[in-house]
């Protein structure tokens, strides 16, 4: 699949569900709603949406809850093909810094697809975390 391409119709798929999630999201506190959809490499989908909590430390962004969901329904590290994240900020918007920890456990490179109403662009998890710690730096 080429996801060089943040208009290719190959992202399609993940946008929708990202934005389907995004319309779950529990945002009482903030108001902002972050939709995020992970690509597996069965070919399957996997949304997310952050949830906030009154205790504001332990709310979970959109793409924790899409890896934390894959996770779940089996997937392992390698597995993680390409994320779309969809607000409707002005500005496109990133994963977090826990976030990209958290993407780069499972993934190397990884096509980000950043969207909103009216805009899009591409990056990938090397650029946004480079030289990431993960497990395959732990001696076992």
């Amino acid at each position: 699949m080429a996801f060089s391409d943040p208009h290719s119709q190959v992202w399609e798929p993940l946008v929708g569900a990202a934005w389907r999630a995004w319309a779950s999201a529990y945002a009482p506190y903030s108001g902002f709603r972050v939709g995020a959809a992970l690509l597996r490499a069965d070919g399957s989908i996997v949304p997310g949406c952050n949830v906030e909590n009154a205790s504001y430390p332990v709310s979970q962004c959109a793409e924790r809850t899409a890896v934390c969901a894959a996770v779940s329904q089996g997937m392992a590290v390698g597995d993680l093909l390409a994320l779309a994240v969809v607000t409707e900020a002005g500005e496109l918007t990133p994963p977090c810094g826990a976030c990209r920890q958290v993407l780069a456990e499972f993934a190397g490179e990884l096509p980000i697809l950043l969207a909103n109403r009216t805009d899009r662009s591409l990056c990938d998890l090397r650029d946004l975390l480079p030289q990431a710690f993960t497990g395959r730096h732990l001696a076992r």
